[in-house]
């Protein structure tokens, strides 16, 4: 058992007969009245976001959780298929379960919860960002840049992003994976 002063980003406890993972928490100190602490809850079973508010002191139930590094292999219809890095053994994941799963590119690599009681995989943590190449982009209009103008481009994952009018097909770009929003043109 742990209390409100435990909660931190990614914490995973059981809650209402169901599994969150904590997405963002704010200690509050009113000035009249006892302190509570705000959370944003996801559900690791439906997907569902829900906010809540403990008040100070609450005991909550978490669960122990262990981290593994896992790479992405193929994505089936909506599974998608992962090989831990270490053990080399493999899981799959319903397309549900991941952040930004039209991102996902093969080869990359991705941290894994894994429950230590059932053993069985809770949520998938993206890198931060992720590089990849543009294979279709309308040509830039020339004199449309007066203001921040963007444009829809496929990504080779199938994800279309909205990217500067000077990104062309061939380009490289790096995508924040939380976003899905275009963060830079990348030289190699």
């Amino acid at each position: 058992m742990a209390s409100t002063a435990d909660i931190r980003n990614g914490l995973c406890i059981k809650f209402n007969h169901d599994i969150y993972k904590i997405i963002e928490f704010l200690h509050v100190k009113p000035g009249k009245g006892p302190a509570f602490v705000r959370t944003k809850l996801k559900s690791l079973t439906s997907g569902k976001v829900l906010d809540n508010t403990f008040s100070a002191g609450h005991k909550i139930d978490t669960i122990r959780v262990e981290t593994h590094t896992f790479q992405f292999l193929y994505a089936e219809g909506d599974e998608f298929h992962f090989m831990n890095a270490e053990s080399f053994e493999q899981i799959s994941l319903n397309k549900n379960v991941l952040d930004a799963p039209d991102l996902l590119k093969e080869g990359t690599n991705v941290m894994i919860q894994i429950n230590t009681e059932t053993d069985l995989p809770l949520s998938v943590d993206m890198p931060a960002s992720i590089i990849l190449e543009v294979t279709y982009a309308e040509p830039g209009v020339k004199g449309n840049t007066a203001t921040n103008a963007t444009k829809p481009a496929t990504v080779e994952t199938g994800a279309s992003v909205n990217v500067p009018l000077f990104i062309n097909e061939g380009d490289k770009i790096k995508i924040d994976t939380a976003t899905g929003a275009y963060m830079e043109r990348v030289k190699e």
